[in-house]
C-alpha cells in the first residue's frame, strides 16, 4: 500500500473549502425538478455551478473521463456516464457523485435522490445506505482501524436485508482524486491500517437491494447490479481529528 498522506490543519481547512462548494451544489440540485431531464443536462448544470464557484471538476483529471459527475440510475451502482439518451423518470432513484478541486485541494461527495413517488423498498434502501454512512463516520476516529469502518457498514446493511458492494472502495482524498488508503465497506473490527489524526477520507458505501454482485458495461465505466435490483449510495469527505471525525462536505 502506498504511504498515507496526513494533512495539516491548514490543509484540512483548504479541503473543507472545496467540500463546502460541493455541499452548496448538492443543496441546489436537491431543489431542481429532475423528472424529464437527461443526465447530460444535469451534468452540464453541475459543471456550470462548479466553474461559477471558481473550482474545477476533479473527475475530469481522471484518464478518459470527460464529465463533471457520475450519474447512476436505479440498478446502476456507480460511474454512470451522463448521456443525452438517458432521461430521469418518476420512481427512479438517482445517484449523483461529484468531485471538485479548488486551489489544488480535492473533495468528493455523493447523494441518492428519490424521484417521487418511489417504492417502499427503494425508500428503505436509500435510508439504510444513508444511515450506514453515518455509522461509519461515527467510528472514524484516531485509534480505530479501517476494518472498523467496513465492519459497521456491513453489519448494519446486512441486518436490514441488503448487501454491500465489495468491488469498489472508499479512499483517501485531498491532494488528489484518489489516494491511499483504500476503505472497503465490509470488513472485520480491529483489522487494517490505524486511523490517525490528519487522515482525510472519502467513505462511500454502495448498498444493493439484492446480491452484491456487479458487472461493468461495455462503456468501461457504468456498473450495474447483476440481478437488476436497485442500488443506493452516499458519500462524504471527512477529516479525522483529535476531537473525532469532521464532515468536510456537509
Amino acid at each position: 500500500m502506498k504511504k498515507i498522506k496526513l494533512k495539516s490543519e491548514e490543509e484540512i481547512k483548504r479541503i473543507r473549502e472545496a467540500g463546502q462548494i460541493l455541499s452548496k451544489i448538492f443543496k441546489i440540485i436537491s431543489k431542481i425538478q429532475m423528472e424529464g431531464l437527461t443526465t447530460l443536462y444535469i451534468d452540464s448544470f453541475i459543471e456550470d455551478l462548479i466553474h461559477k464557484s471558481n473550482a474545477e471538476p476533479s473527475f475530469q483529471t481522471v484518464k478518459d473521463y470527460n464529465h463533471a459527475s457520475c450519474i447512476s440510475i436505479n440498478n446502476e451502482v456507480v460511474h454512470g456516464i451522463p448521456s443525452i439518451n438517458k432521461t430521469i423518470h418518476q420512481g427512479d432513484i438517482v445517484k449523483i457523485d461529484i468531485g471538485i478541486v479548488k486551489n489544488s485541494y480535492f473533495a468528493d461527495a455523493c447523494y441518492t435522490f428519490p424521484i417521487e413517488p418511489i417504492s417502499p423498498i427503494a425508500r428503505r434502501l436509500i435510508n439504510v445506505a444513508k444511515e450506514s454512512l453515518k455509522k461509519a463516520i461515527e467510528v472514524s476516529k484516531p485509534g480505530n482501524r479501517i476494518g472498523d469502518i467496513g465492519a459497521i457498514i456491513q453489519k448494519y446493511v446486512e441486518k436490514n436485508g441488503f448487501s454491500v458492494v465489495k468491488d469498489f472502495t472508499g479512499h483517501g482524498v485531498g491532494f488528489a482524486v484518489h489516494e491511499s488508503p483504500s476503505i472497503p465497506h465490509f470488513g472485520v473490527n480491529g483489522k487494517g491500517p490505524l486511523l490517525e489524526e490528519g487522515m482525510v477520507l472519502a467513505i462511500e458505501p454502495m448498498v444493493n437491494e439484492g446480491k452484491y454482485n456487479i458487472k461493468i458495461l461495455d462503456d468501461g465505466w457504468t456498473t450495474i447490479t447483476t440481478d437488476g435490483k436497485l442500488s443506493a449510495q452516499f458519500e462524504h469527505t471527512i477529516a479525522i481529528t483529535k476531537d473525532g471525525p469532521i464532515i468536510l462536505t456537509k
